[in-house]
């Protein structure tokens, strides 16, 4: 009975042992965690909120003749190593105008000399493309390859990046394979939006509101709705951010006299800092009278902030009075924060040399 027991034990051994060394077709085990000729890579880009991510493994050429020989042309190519390589969208998108809907797909290509077919599976777990099926396919594209510069590593990489679009392109050896991908960009963050809004933040935070009009309003797609979400951000709660844009807003609609009202209503509700950096912007939208009146008076209702000294030396400057415009950014140098100081000194070189810091 000694020996029976010790015979199996022996056998279990070994037949475990075998096991745990068990190897894939290219020599790397699949039980234990070890390094891999073809190592794991992983890609994100971001088009407005929506991720697109390729997970893969990268081959090396390794001096092989990598077309029509070590990947045939013709066959289906796991666009990679090892398991399947795959890519997933947090949101639908267009492949070469073709709709697909968000998921995580395995990824894999028929090469050919003069074209290639791009796969999208819906079998995203596979070991490559060993088991592959046809009618596993959510989507297939044609697409012409290009010449590249030599890649020994096979990438993936995010090219032609737009905000609502971008060129996913592979490259090995010498080729690239590229094939665009489209994002619904504010199709999908209205929707977001909506959602959002239902949540806490909808509830308490003037902010989220404001966020949400701002959006509306820099994209001009919902006047209507920016205005309805501008007055519920000032319903929770009146700020100069949330003033200043309904008057933005109801500027876009040509409401003029309401929109003056609103962006009194938020000049007055401004820090010296706010009143500084919409001084600011006027002059970047080449409105310097109008700014030069918003740096007087935010000067009288802070007289003590460095920001004000800053927008007098800024109207002094305009006005060819440099020495007056030197007063004003040295007084703002004795108060300023330690990050900002360096910024005034340079304006200070500027001002003693006679050039007009407005340009």
């Amino acid at each position: 009975m000694h020996r029976l027991r010790l015979l199996v034990l022996t056998t279990s051994v070994l037949l475990v042992a075998g096991f745990c060394h068990a190897q894939t077709a290219t020599g790397e085990t699949v039980m234990l965690n070890l390094p891999r000729a073809s190592q794991h890579a992983q890609v994100t880009q971001r088009i407005g909120i929506t991720d697109i991510t390729v997970n893969y493994h990268r081959p090396l050429v390794k001096g092989r003749q990598i077309w029509g020989k070590v990947v045939p042309y013709g066959e289906v190519w796991r666009a990679g190593a090892n398991e399947n390589t795959t890519i997933s969208f947090s949101d639908p998108v267009a492949i070469e105008s073709q709709p697909l809907d968000k998921g995580v797909y395995g990824l894999h290509m028929i090469p050919g000399e003069n074209q290639w077919i791009v796969i999208f599976s819906k079998n995203s777990n596979a070991w490559g493309s060993f088991t592959y099926k046809q009618e596993e396919d959510a989507l297939r594209v044609t697409v012409k390859p290009q010449t590249a510069k030599f890649h020994d590593a096979l990438a993936y990489d995010f090219d032609d990046v737009k905000p609502d679009s971008t060129v996913v392109t592979m490259r090995w050896d010498k080729v690239a394979v590229p094939f665009k991908v489209a994002v619904k960009v504010n199709d999908i963050v209205v929707t977001s939006i909506h959602q959002q809004l239902q949540g806490l933040s909808g509830y308490y935070y003037w902010e989220s509101w404001d966020d949400a009009a701002s959006y509306f309003l820099a994209n001009k797609i919902d006047l209507d709705e920016a205005l309805k979400d501008e007055d519920q951000s000032i319903q929770i709660e009146e700020h100069y951010d949330n003033l200043m844009n309904k008057s933005a807003i109801l500027e876009a609609m040509g409401h003029k006299q309401d929109a003056e009202v609103f962006r009194a209503k938020a000049l007055d509700k401004g820090s010296a800092l706010q009143l500084y950096f919409y001084g600011r912007q006027l002059q970047g939208e080449k409105k310097q009278e109008e700014a030069f009146s918003i740096f007087r008076a935010n000067a009288k209702k802070f007289p003590d902030n460095w920001t004000s000294h800053v927008g007098l030396a800024r109207v002094y400057s305009g006005q060819g009075d440099f020495d007056n415009a030197v007063k004003e950014m040295q007084l703002a140098l004795t108060s300023a924060p330690d990050t900002r100081k360096a910024n005034l000194q340079n304006y200070v070189k500027r001002l003693q040399a006679k050039e007009d810091i407005n340009r």
